[in-house]
């Protein structure tokens, strides 16, 4: 557990866009509104990866998000010598048939460090679809069942209805009416 936290907070201090600025939700769409749209919407979103790694770690499930997440952030390695050290640590954090957090994909048993020597940004690219696929067929469902997901969203619709926020919004209105 330790080795995958660490693992993820060195190569994912946040989220980012493809531009490299922290992912912000769509303005018409927020949170859990958003998160409940796709999976895809639910990845882009820092929050919403939380909540999702967070329901996957009661599922013993989150090495699927960490793999797909690592597999998003190699594809912008650049340089052949960082590539090859992050395709090594994907390798042996979940491909490896010892991987601390490994995943379950079609062909892994024919799998091996050979395919290391050669890195390009999309060698993890099937393995990666077939992790999302399963996620998106099987978590996300249960995710946006779960209490996870629906406190969360019932604390943003408490805060949406809270007397702050009608007061903020209250005043934006005076404030764009006059």
């Amino acid at each position: 557990f330790l080795k995958k936290t660490m693992f993820f907070s060195i190569y994912f201090p946040e989220i980012n866009d493809s531009e490299g600025h922290p992912s912000s939700s769509n303005q018409t769409l927020k949170g859990t509104s958003k998160w409940a749209t796709s999976l895809e919407n639910l990845l882009e979103d820092p929050e919403g990866v939380k909540r999702f790694r967070e329901f996957l770690k009661k599922e013993f499930s989150e090495e699927n998000v960490l793999f797909w997440l690592a597999c998003e952030e190699f594809k912008k390695t650049q340089g052949k010598k960082q590539m090859q050290e992050k395709a090594k640590e994907i390798y042996m954090t979940f491909l490896s048939s010892k991987a601390s957090s490994q995943v379950n994909v079609e062909g892994q048993s024919r799998l091996s460090e050979t395919i290391l020597e050669a890195p390009h940004p999309l060698m993890f690219q099937k393995l990666q679809d077939q992790i999302f696929s399963l996620m998106k067929y099987d978590s996300y469902s249960r995710f946006l069942k779960s209490d996870i997901f629906l406190n969360h969203k019932k604390g943003e619709e408490q805060e949406e209805n809270s007397p702050e926020a009608q007061t903020a919004a209250k005043r934006a209105s005076r404030i764009y009416n006059t």
